[in-house]
């Protein structure tokens, strides 16, 4: 069975919307300015802000204004627990298994986040596996994180496919394993120079489908 490896963050759920979301009611919770909006958003880095540095800066903006629990359930839950799977995503992946495919989540991030966003959403019940870096011990795009990915189900990188929408951790991740690739877009252009996905996609949904009929016409 072919391999498609898929990334988790902002591919196959949004996370951006769902933290932001959490930030609004944070705000108004603690009675803070809703220009801080912004200002967290940009420190988060869409989660690639290490949760320790993210903590730290709102320590020292809210000093003496927020509990330390309050900051603690925002970074940990916030995004977790408002993600969701939408309906156009699920129907890919269940027709990419349907095809025959072995779809594993590959992301970096911590366990108890990142398994609590794809038990949330149901992502466990659709795919065959799932690596996060904490536990793998790797970050993407480490090769390592990849070939434990591929172990975890038994498959073969040999003609794998990875979907994210990171350029430097999924599409230079997949190069570097010698899988091809999709770019998500989610509406932004592609600006590396170096290397290039093997094929771009506005969302996720769309980039399975595409991964489907790939390998349907090189049949």
């Amino acid at each position: 069975m072919p391999l498609l490896m898929l990334d988790l963050d902002n591919t196959l759920v949004d996370r951006d919307a769902a933290f932001r979301h959490a930030v609004t009611e944070f705000l108004a919770a603690h009675g803070l300015p809703e220009e801080d909006l912004a200002w967290l958003m940009s420190v988060d880095a869409g989660g690639y802000t290490p949760r320790q540095s993210v903590a730290e800066a709102m320590t020292e903006r809210y000093d003496g204004t927020v509990p330390a629990d309050a900051v603690r359930t925002l970074l940990d839950r916030g995004a977790a627990d408002r993600v969701t799977l939408a309906e156009p995503t699920r129907d890919a992946l269940t027709k990419a298994v349907a095809a025959g495919w072995t779809c594993v989540i590959v992301t970096n991030g911590r366990v108890a986040q990142q398994e609590l966003k794809i038990r949330n959403t149901g992502l466990d019940a659709l795919v065959h596996g799932w690596v996060i870096s904490e536990s793998a011990g790797h970050e993407k795009p480490a090769p390592e994180i990849f070939h434990a990915a591929a172990a975890s189900v038994g498959a073969s990188l040999h003609g794998a496919w990875m979907i994210g929408d990171s350029a430097q951790a999924d599409i230079r991740g997949a190069a570097g394993v010698d899988a091809h690739s999709v770019w998500v877009s989610n509406g932004h252009r592609w600006t590396e120079s170096t290397f290039r996905p093997t094929d771009m996609a506005t969302d996720a949904a769309s980039a399975v489908h595409h991964v489907i009929g790939r390998r349907r016409t090189a049949r």
